[in-house]
């Protein structure tokens, strides 16, 4: 039986490195054209055969269609989040098709998030990054860029800065929707449970909310941050029941929250839509399995974890991404939204 034919074996009929040769016959960028098509003759002539465990190996390698997506959330509360449960099914959806992989990596801040970016680029880790929770003047923006690594804003294009491609969807558009809803109702008294005041979203939704408020002639809309947990739901809804100046209706920045407000009303005894309507963000299957069930801001966010996916795979590859057109979340109104009580 004659000895198995390898890599170096090629490199010398080729005249080239090793590692050259592990480029070329792994579709990787690094070498010329023609180089390429020598090595693949020299690969043929000899009767070369891949060894599949190297190539599987391969595939994880440093540099191989890997991205990354780094999340500064308590790994608690994100698996408990249905909207990043939702945008990573839809990142690995479009994954699947190119058989590519997802880095994942859950942080403490912003700081450590970029140290993380820093150190798989440097090793050659991911191919390129996702960046999302964008706060304005965000620092992983120039970090990334000065770093050269591709990434793609999950945000605002006026959060991506100039540098980034951003994909997003209009959460002014929704807002003002979501208001003039609520207003048509007869609701002159809303308020918010909103998340992180320092995030990109968060500050487009609460300056939305207090200009059409205006508009409309409404009274000033009060708005509290919460980290978007269930516990931080509830205590802001306590809080805003409490108060003199009680809200008829409440938009919330997730879905989770508007299911704790839900049970905050039931506790104090308020029936839901007839004292108080309560309107969800993201719309989840928990938004649908709730008594009454909620009404929500709705959009699709599996297909837009899967359009950031590819996204990023045009900038990786220098193609040009088409004309990222903003989704807007569309008002489902369900039981927990009517009119307020005379």
């Amino acid at each position: 039986m004659s000895a198995r034919v390898t890599i170096r074996d090629v490199a010398a009929r080729a005249g080239v490195s090793a590692g050259a040769v592990s480029l070329a016959l792994n579709d990787r960028p690094g070498v010329s054209a023609p180089t390429r098509q020598r090595i693949r003759a020299a690969a043929e002539e000899l009767g070369w055969i891949p060894n599949q465990a190297a190539r599987s190996l391969a595939r994880l390698a440093p540099g191989s269609e890997t991205i990354g997506l780094v999340i500064a959330r308590p790994a608690h509360q994100l698996g408990l989040e249905p909207f990043y449960m939702e945008f990573i099914s839809g990142i690995e959806s479009y994954l699947e098709e190119r058989s590519a992989t997802l880095l994942l990596r859950l942080v403490r801040d912003r700081e450590q998030e970029t140290a993380v970016h820093r150190t798989w680029w440097r090793t050659r880790r991911v191919s390129g990054t996702v960046l999302v929770d964008l706060t304005e003047a965000d620092p992983r923006i120039p970090a990334a860029a000065a770093l050269g690594m591709p990434a793609v804003a999950a945000g605002h294009p006026a959060l991506a800065g100039r540098t980034l491609t951003a994909v997003w969807t209009d959460d002014s558009a929704a807002v003002e929707d979501a208001v003039r809803y609520l207003a048509m109702l007869g609701h002159k008294r809303i308020a918010r449970v909103g998340g992180d005041p320092a995030l990109g979203h968060t500050a487009i939704r609460t300056r939305t909310l207090e200009t059409v408020a205006g508009q409309l002639g409404l009274e000033p809309p009060r708005s509290l941050p919460t980290d978007f947990s269930g516990r931080a739901g509830a205590r802001a809804t306590r809080m805003l029941l409490a108060s003199a100046e009680r809200p008829t209706a409440i938009l919330y920045d997730n879905d989770i929250m508007a299911v704790a407000g839900l049970a905050v009303a039931a506790e104090l005894g308020l029936q839901v839509p007839a004292d108080l309507s309560l309107i969800a963000w993201d719309d989840s299957q928990l938004c649908r399995l709730t008594h009454p069930p909620l009404s929500a801001m709705s959009h699709d966010v599996h297909g837009y974890g899967a359009q950031v996916a590819r996204t990023l795979f045009d900038v990786i590859e220098h193609r040009q991404p088409p004309t990222s057109e903003p989704s807007t979340p569309v008002l489902v109104p369900r039981g927990s939204s009517g009119p307020p009580a005379p």
